[in-house]
């Protein structure tokens, strides 16, 4: 049975690779991966791992409405969301006792893997939040530096944290000797959507990036494992934020509510609302044809899907809304609802991936209206933190912050696509994402 490294290099294609030369050595044998829709990090890695749609598998997105909530949650982390058989579930038909280290992928908690390491913050009573990050077993914690939480996610998000991430696969290949060990990478993902991949700051991180997998990969090869390094999509050039809730605001189908001057979602008396996720958006609608007729005018919006479209693309799950919004290719979709800036809840300006009701790039900028207030706000507010109290990390842009994003995914695209490397033959030049599972147990020998 073959030792199996899987990569997860976010939004890493075939011009990208062009620099990271040591990564190209490592994996000689290149194919086109064709994703999925939608083309987004958790609907894409639960198809990599069981081979099955989200039809299948449940996640139809970063996020989605709970309907038995009433709320808009993103970026959940219990693995029992996730539905269908994992590819660790099927080797250990074969092999009982086959191991599994999850380094960052999502969905990690509660799954039933050896060794789990996952970002978790502490969110302290006063309302303070810390870096930190789950382990399981709990002792494997003490065994690694603080992790790197603001260079994750947000404006200082950079390449010191996928060099934490692989230093931390590294140690646990060394200590611990897993059969399988799946290892997220998100730094090309950053600046990828800060400035577009056609810019040179692209090519800059894909350079970085090849460095810091240096010695993860030599760690690979000294242990004599297969390495397989794929990207769950292809990031490509936008300019034009689409603002799918303002559009349904404006014509009385969804509503807010107020509380000390601000507003908030109300989807409960909504009769249209959508969850935007980069460029495609679940809209939940008690009036569908009404709704598809209005999105379907709105410049930016490419396609509406509703249930025949929803199950050719593999969509047709009840977490999915009544209709799903595509977007044109230079296009994504805002989450924003209020027609007041004034009016915008307090957690608009923030890095608040939890309480957002869709998915905002914009935490990946300080405000580009003024960036130099910005950043002295975000000192003033560290001064706070390190004195215990509490205070406003108020950095991010609204509108401002919209405009300057560069790139985003999430659709099929025809000229841009994700590829996937590995240093044993694949026998194929194309690979489709639900047969990814199928080469993985392959290469590690349990299937032919």
């Amino acid at each position: 049975m073959e030792r199996l490294v899987v990569l997860n290099v976010v939004g890493l294609t075939a011009d990208l690779l062009e620099h990271m030369p040591r990564l190209r050595r490592a994996c000689g044998h290149t194919a086109r991966l064709d994703t999925i829709l939608p083309a987004v990090t958790c609907s894409v890695q639960a198809t990599l791992l069981t081979g099955e749609l989200p039809r299948e598998h449940g996640i139809v997105g970063n996020g989605w409405y709970f309907r038995d909530l009433g709320e808009v949650l993103l970026w959940r982390q219990h693995h029992g969301l996730v539905g269908g058989e994992k590819v660790w579930q099927a080797a250990r038909k074969v092999r009982p006792g086959y191991t599994v280290a999850n380094i960052c992928w999502w969905y990690a908690m509660g799954a039933d893997v050896d060794w789990t390491i996952t970002p978790r913050p502490i969110y302290r009573a006063d309302g303070r939040k810390d870096p930190d990050c789950y382990t399981f077993p709990a002792d494997l914690h003490d065994e690694l530096p603080p992790f790197p939480l603001f260079s994750y996610w947000g404006p200082g998000a950079g390449i010191t944290s996928s060099a934490w991430i692989a230093d931390a696969a590294r140690h646990v290949m060394a200590t611990r000797d897993p059969d399988l060990t799946l290892v997220y990478l998100p730094h090309l993902d950053y600046d990828l959507q800060r400035f577009g991949p056609s810019s040179p700051r692209a090519a800059s991180a894909a350079s970085e990036l090849d460095g810091v997998l240096a010695p993860l990969l030599d760690a690979a090869a000294s242990r004599g494992a297969i390495v397989v390094a794929l990207s769950e999509y292809a990031i490509t050039d936008v300019s034009r934020p689409v603002h799918i809730n303002r559009l349904l605001r404006t014509h009385g189908l969804l509503n807010v509510h107020t509380q000390d001057g601000m507003e908030y979602l109300d989807p409960w008396t909504s009769r249209a609302f959508a969850v935007a996720d980069h460029q495609i958006a679940h809209v939940y609608t008690k009036d569908p044809v009404e709704v598809a007729k209005l999105c379907a005018e709105l410049p930016g919006v490419a396609e509406v899907l509703d249930g025949q479209g929803l199950a050719r693309h593999g969509l047709d799950h009840p977490r999915s809304g009544e209709l799903v919004l595509l977007a044109e290719p230079d296009a994504w979709f805002t989450y924003y609802y209020w027609l007041d800036a004034a009016r915008a809840p307090d957690f608009a300006t923030h890095v608040e991936i939890h309480r957002k009701p869709g998915y905002d790039p914009a935490e990946l900028l300080f405000d580009p209206a003024s960036p130099a207030a910005a950043k002295a706000r975000a000192a003033k507010a560290l001064v706070k933190k390190k004195l215990g109290l509490r205070y406003r990390m108020n950095v991010i842009g609204l509108d401002p912050g919209a405009q300057a994003i560069r790139g985003s995914h999430g659709i099929l695209h025809t000229d841009a696509s994700p590829i996937l490397l590995c240093s044993a033959p694949l026998g194929t030049q194309r690979l489709a994402a639900t047969d990814v599972k199928t080469l993985l147990l392959r290469l590690s020998g349990i299937a032919s």
